[in-house]
Formats: structure tokens, C-alpha cells, sequence
């Protein structure tokens, strides 16, 4: 069975990630079929735009297969390295995709998975849709463009969900930008065949099918809190922010962000106050040199191991705490590539 399909149905060119039983986490093979199709409907007349889905009813797509990258970067093979290299080259191929790329998401989509929907130019969320990128609970940063899309948030909720990895229901994923529709996941099939009927624009058939939920964002409501503590100029000032808060919020959130990676948290942090001011082509270089220096260290396959391998949730990171993280290092993350950056 193919782990990525390709079909065409009248104007649709559908991907369809086709490993349900790993919720559809990419592998190297499924981002270079992405993008070798991808270029090829770029000058395909019969295709007029594009629609990526999940197979299956749990997940649009959980994110890379971390197992293999941990795997292959323990045994010291590159294709780690290029699997992040082919992943950032394909993100900006649908960032900058010169006809319609729309995602139709309900499920689970986390890290990988939000890097091959969010950058289309609509994101079609279903009921069940459940966003997250938890990368510092694995000992990594939240990456896949969120350099460039977590700053672009609304006030400080990108930061927020960068150093938490915390999850967004449908009606969050609207409020954050992360949806631009959001359509009941048992109406995607019937509108996949609208749009490949053609007639009108893509755009007059999405917000024909698109729907209003009746409850608010919960996310809306944390907003003074989220805005509050996270506007902060060090991850050390969001702690102590934390820290002097009387809501369960704080207290909540305090306790989150002490189980990931400090040197995750302080890189994370760097890396979504710079991406604010960077084009999407200088946030993807620069978090090809962030890969670079994750996978040559600790706290990636020690947050592996915790969290999907062993699973005993008892990361040992190394430094243990923000205070031995000294900013020297967190600089050598963010230093020029001695080979040149990503070519994109």
C-alpha cells in the first residue's frame, strides 16, 4: 500500500497521506512524492488546485516519524539531516505554490503535519481537528515554518503554544489563524467534489460549506494571561511571571513548561521573537541550522526515548535547568552552517 496517493478528480489534483494506522506521519519517500507532484501539477492544466487530506478518522497528519529520525541519527546516518532539508524545501513549495493548496484537516495535525497545511492558502478544519506543536517536550523546537507563523499569532498566543505545545480545539485553531474555514469532517468528502466541479471561484465554495460553532475559543478568554506572562524577554522572565500569578492558569502552565527541554524552551524562544521580523525563506534557513544543531545533541533523543520510545515520560535533559543554559550556547544554535545554509 502506497503511503501517499495522488489522484485527480476533475480540477483537484487530492493528496491523500495514507498511513492511518501511524496517523499519517510523514516519512522522506512521502515529502519527495509530495513534492515531485507538486511540481508537476505546477504546470498541469487540468489541475487548477490542490487538496491534501488524511486517510483514515484519527489525524490529518501526527508530524514526521520521529522513530525513524531518532533511529537514524542515533546510528549516525544522514538521513536525518536530509529528511529535515527535503521536509523545509517541500513547506516553502506549498507556502509559495502558485495555484490553490488547501488542507482539509480533522484530527490530529502536529509538527510535520501542520508544516503540509498550515502554509497553504486555505486550512479546512473539521470538528475533531486537534493542533499542537509539542516539540520542547521532545527536546526539539517548534519547526516546519513555525518561525514564521507562530509570531503572526494573534498577541503572544504564538509563544505560548511554541514553549507549551499546547493544544487547540476547531474554534482555537480558527481564532489563531491556524483554520480559515471550518467545515463538519462529514461534509469534506461532498466538498471535494465541489471544488473539482469548478463553475466558481475555490473560494465562493468554501464559505458556502463553512460553518459558525457556537462556542467560543477558549483560547480567547486566556488571552489577558497569554499576553501577560508570555510578552516577557527571557523564558527566565516568563517563569518568574508564572510564578508570582495567583490564577490556575499560571500555575497550570508553570508546571507544563518544567517538563520540557530548557534548552529547547531557551532556542524556541529566540527563534519566535526573531521570526517575526524575517521573511518565510530566512525563517526555513534558519531552522535548518537549528535541526543541524538538535540532532547533533542530547536532549532530541533523550525526549525521544522519554516520550515514544520507552515511554516513561522521565526526560533527563542536559542542562537540567534554564540556568545552565548559557547563552553562548543558545548562540551556537542560531551560527551560520560551516557547509552554507538550506537552498531553497
Amino acid at each position: 500500500m502506497e503511503d501517499v496517493l495522488f489522484e485527480k478528480r476533475g480540477r483537484v489534483g487530492l493528496i491523500t497521506l495514507n498511513r492511518p494506522k501511524a496517523l499519517n506521519a510523514l516519512t522522506l519517500d512521502m515529502v519527495d512524492a509530495m513534492r515531485a507532484t507538486l511540481d508537476a501539477w505546477r504546470t498541469d492544466d487540468g489541475v487548477e488546485l490542490v487538496v491534501a487530506r488524511g486517510a483514515g478518522d484519527r489525524a490529518f497528519c501526527a508530524g514526521g516519524d520521529i522513530r525513524a529520525l531518532h533511529d537514524s541519527g542515533k546510528a549516525g546516518t544522514p538521513y536525518v539531516i536530509d529528511f529535515y532539508a527535503h521536509e523545509y524545501r517541500l513547506n516553502r513549495v506549498i507556502k509559495r505554490y502558485p495555484k490553490p493548496y488547501i488542507a482539509l484537516i480533522n484530527g490530529i495535525v502536529m509538527g510535520g503535519g501542520v508544516g503540509v497545511s498550515v502554509h497553504g492558502r486555505a486550512r479546512v478544519c473539521g470538528e475533531r481537528t486537534m493542533f499542537a506543536m509539542p516539540e520542547t517536550g521532545i527536546g526539539l523546537f517548534p519547526d516546519v515554518g513555525g518561525t514564521y507563523f507562530l509570531p503572526r499569532c494573534p498577541g503572544e498566543l504564538g509563544m505560548y503554544l511554541g514553549l507549551t505545545g499546547a493544544r487547540l480545539d476547531v474554534t482555537d485553531s480558527k481564532y489563531a489563524g491556524i483554520a480559515t474555514h471550518i467545515v463538519p469532517g462529514g461534509k469534506h468528502e461532498e466538498l471535494i467534489a465541489a471544488l473539482a466541479e469548478g463553475g466558481k471561484p475555490y473560494e465562493h465554495t468554501l464559505s458556502a460549506f463553512a460553518v459558525t460553532l457556537d462556542n467560543k475559543p477558549k483560547v480567547e478568554g486566556l488571552r489577558e494571561w497569554i499576553d501577560g506572562h508570555f510578552a516577557r524577554d527571557s523564558v527566565e522572565a516568563i517563569f518568574a511571571s508564572l510564578e508570582g500569578g495567583t490564577s490556575l492558569f499560571a500555575a497550570e502552565t508553570l508546571k507544563s513548561l518544567k517538563t520540557k527541554s530548557p534548552t529547547s524552551l531557551k532556542v524556541a524562544f529566540r527563534q519566535i521573537r526573531e521570526g517575526k521580523g524575517l521573511s518565510f525563506e530566512d525563517c526555513m534557513r534558519l531552522e535548518f541550522r537549528l535541526t543541524n544543531r538538535f540532532m547533533r545533541g542530547h536532549d532530541f533523543y533523550e525526549g525521544v526515548r522519554a516520550v515514544i520510545v520507552e515511554k516513561d515520560n522521565a526526560p533527563k535533559w542536559n542542562p537540567p535547568a534554564l540556568e545552565g543554559v548559557a547563552k553562548a550556547a543558545v548562540d551556537a544554535y542560531f551560527a551560520p552552517l560551516p557547509a552554507g545554509d538550506l537552498e531553497l
